[in-house]
C-alpha cells in the first residue's frame, strides 16, 4: 500500500471524534486507508445489498449487531443516509473516540440537515486520488508532466499497472451506469455522457451554463442539476472567483476544472501522452492539474481549501488566489517549460490593485527549476508544494 498523506490527519482525529467521515471519488482509496489505519473495526460495505436492507429495515438491530469494542467502518454510507441519525443516538450514549468510520464517493454531508445531525461529533475528510508527494515517496512519479497529465492519479493505475485508455472507460461507463441513476434519476444516459465530454472540453474555462445546456441540447436547469451531480461525485469543481472585489470589472461566473487529468483525457478522447503535448486543451489540463494539487495539499492537512482565480472583464488575469492565513498568494500557471518575464504581468496587475509586493506571487510551470526573483518566486511542477511553504 502507498502511504496517504491523509493518514497522519486521520489518526490524530480518531482520539478525539467519535465519528470520522471519509469522502472522495469512487476508487481514490478510501477502502483501503480506512481498513489500514482500522485494522480492529468490522467492516460492512453498503454496496452488499442485504448489509444495505438490515440497515434501513432496523437500523438500531443492525448497530446493535454489529457492536463491539474497536468500532466500525461503513463503507459507501451514502447509500442509508438515514443511518445517520440513529449513529448520532449511539455515540451520544457510547461516547466512543473513533468508533464510527464513515466512507463515501458522494459528498452526502453538504446536506446542511445531515450535517447538523452529526454536528461537533463528526470530523470530514477529503481523500481525492494520488497527489504528487504520494507518488514520490513510492517511486511512481512519472519523469515528463504530460505522461501525468494523461495517466492521472487514480490508485489503481498504479497499483495494477493498468493502461489508463482500458481503466478510465470503464470508470466512467461504471460511474455512469450505477452512481448517476442513484444520484439522480437520469434517464438519458446517453445524453448524461455527452455532457460529461462536454464538460471536459471547456476545461480552464469560465463556465456559461446556458451555453453548456444548449450544446448538449438540454434545458440551462438540466445542466446546472447535472453539474452539482458530477460536483457531488467527486468528478469536476468549479473554482470560484475571489471574493475581494478590487474592480466592479470582475467577473463573476467560476471556471470549470477535473479533479483528475487521466479521467478528463479520456473523455477528450486523448490515447497517448504525445497527443497531450499536441492537444489544444493542454494549457487547460495543466492548470488543472496543478489546481487540483493545491486542493489536494490542503485536503491532506485535514483544511477545507481557500482557493480561488481572479479575472477582469478587460482581460487582466491571475489562475490561482491562494489564502494563507492572513495573506493572499497569487499564482499564475504556464504550461510552458522556459520562464518569460510576461509571465509575471498578471501577478503585477494584480498585487498593485490590493496594494501587495508582488514578490509574494507564484509562477508553477512546467519545468523543473524552482528560483526567487525580485517579481515574484518560480516553483517547478514536482514542487508544487512548496508554495505552501
Amino acid at each position: 500500500m502507498i502511504t496517504r498523506i491523509l493518514t497522519q490527519k486521520i489518526k490524530e482525529m480518531s482520539k478525539k471524534f467519535p465519528v470520522l467521515a471519509i469522502l472522495g471519488p469512487r476508487q481514490s482509496g478510501k477502502t483501503t486507508l480506512s481498513q489500514a489505519v482500522f485494522t480492529k473495526h468490522t467492516y460492512i460495505s453498503f454496496e452488499d445489498l442485504e448489509a444495505r436492507a438490515f440497515a434501513q429495515e432496523d437500523p438500531k438491530g443492525f448497530l446493535e449487531e454489529y457492536k463491539n469494542k474497536y468500532g466500525i467502518i461503513l463503507d459507501e454510507i451514502q447509500h442509508v443516509p438515514d443511518m445517520l441519525s440513529y449513529i448520532q443516538v449511539y455515540v451520544d450514549r457510547e461516547k466512543q473516540p473513533g468508533y464510527f468510520i464513515l466512507t463515501g464517493s458522494q459528498n452526502f454531508l453538504i446536506n446542511q440537515a445531515i450535517t447538523q445531525t452529526l454536528a461537533g461529533r463528526i470530523a470530514i475528510f477529503t481523500l481525492l486520488p494520488f497527489c504528487i508527494n504520494e507518488l514520490k515517496k513510492a517511486k511512481l512519479l512519472p519523469e515528463k508532466i504530460n505522461n501525468l497529465i494523461f495517466k492521472g492519479c487514480y490508485p489503481r493505475i498504479y497499483d495494477q499497472n493498468i493502461a489508463p485508455t482500458d481503466w478510465y472507460p470503464n470508470y466512467i461507463r461504471t460511474y455512469i451506469e450505477r452512481d448517476v441513476r442513484q444520484i439522480k434519476n437520469v434517464t438519458n444516459l446517453t445524453t448524461f455522457q455527452r455532457f460529461i465530454k462536454l464538460c471536459a472540453g471547456r476545461i480552464g474555462q469560465l463556465l456559461n451554463v446556458s451555453s453548456l445546456g444548449s450544446d448538449c441540447g438540454i434545458s440551462t436547469g438540466t445542466a446546472r442539476e447535472w453539474l452539482s451531480l458530477l460536483e457531488t461525485s467527486y468528478i469536476l469543481f468549479l473554482l470560484q472567483p475571489h471574493h475581494k472585489n478590487f474592480s466592479k470589472q470582475q467577473m463573476k461566473a467560476p471556471k470549470l476544472y477535473f479533479y483528475d487529468t487521466g479521467l478528463a483525457c479520456s473523455l477528450l478522447g486523448i490515447e497517448t501522452e504525445q497527443q497531450v503535448f499536441s492537444h489544444y486543451l493542454r494549457g487547460g489540463l495543466f492548470e488543472s492539474f496543478i489546481l487540483s494539487e493545491l486542493l489536494k495539499n490542503q485536503y491532506n492537512k485535514g483544511k477545507r481549501p481557500g482557493l480561488f482565480f481572479w479575472r477582469d472583464k478587460y482581460g487582466h488575469e491571475v489562475d490561482g488566489i491562494l489564502e494563507k492565513t492572513t495573506e493572499l498568494i497569487p499564482i499564475e500557471i504556464k504550461a510552458g517549460q522556459t520562464i518569460s518575464p510576461n509571465f509575471f504581468d498578471g501577478i503585477a496587475y494584480w498585487s498593485e490593485l490590493a496594494k501587495q509586493d508582488p514578490a509574494k506571487g507564484c509562477i508553477i510551470y512546467a519545468g523543473d527549476k524552482n528560483q526567487k526573483r525580485k517579481n515574484g518566486r518560480v516553483i517547478g511542477w514536482q514542487s508544487t508544494d512548496k508554495i505552501f511553504d
